[in-house]
């Protein structure tokens, strides 16, 4: 099974590739397309320049090996992906030979987190619209990370039967600090998942989101919403 995760930034993704990857059965592999996007478009990223030298930047070579035979021998592979890497041209058709999951989290909470490590954001740097346009040309399962969080067993187990795939506990936790398959980013933003040993709790009350923000909030939610229908509840 190759399981590519579909997600924005600062949406529990780190968190779900460390539950599968801390399973024995699965590769993982840590937002592939990041360095291509970074190359592609030039936007102003931090640690830009570390990411473009340390990771493949030809787009067409990420996807040969997005289908390649799956890293030290495991039965499966886990891709991590932000779906707003994928800008206009870049190969898609490998995406058909995987499992598609779509991870959604309610825009003012991915506003404020992604505002704490960014002074700079647009609509376009947090992903949503490019992830409900992606969802609508190859379809998948769409998951909500409140819920996960919420009661991470009941959700990841539904997650994998909607997959068909056996659930496993070592899924529910993890052993701090960083895994050899983290991109070079992690030093800017994983340090709280470094930290952790599994999935923090439910979510309390949205954050207030800032004047300057409220564009993106509002246009944010549209597509959130429309994901949000077909999640698994």
């Amino acid at each position: 099974m190759r399981i590519a995760m579909w997600s924005g930034p600062r949406n529990l993704s780190t968190a779900m590739m460390y539950a599968f990857g801390n399973r024995a059965d699965f590769a993982m592999w840590d937002e592939p397309f990041y360095a291509p996007y970074l190359k592609a478009t030039g936007a102003d990223h931090p640690m830009k320049d570390q990411i473009v030298a340390a990771h493949e930047t030809d787009p067409e070579a990420v996807a040969r090996r997005c289908l390649d035979t799956i890293p030290a021998q495991k039965p499966h592979f886990y891709m991590k992906h932000m779906a707003h890497h994928m800008v206009d041209g870049f190969p898609l058709d490998w995406a058909k030979d995987c499992v598609n999951i779509h991870l959604i989290r309610h825009p003012a909470r991915v506003i404020a987190s992604y505002g704490a490590k960014r002074d700079e954001m647009t609509l376009e740097d947090i992903g949503f619209a490019q992830q409900a346009a992606l969802y609508n040309r190859i379809g998948g399962v769409v998951i909500d990370s409140a819920d996960i969080r919420e009661n991470p067993e009941m959700m990841l187990r539904k997650l994998c039967d909607a997959i068909n795939l056996p659930f496993d506990p070592v899924m529910l936790s993890w052993p701090p600090g960083p895994r050899k398959a983290d991109g070079v980013w992690a030093a800017h933003w994983y340090r709280a998942v470094h930290q952790s040993t599994g999935f923090a709790g439910a979510e309390g009350v949205l954050p207030n989101i800032s004047t300057d923000k409220q564009d993106i909030l509002i246009k944010a939610i549209q597509s959130y919403r429309q994901m949000s229908a077909y999640k698994i509840a």
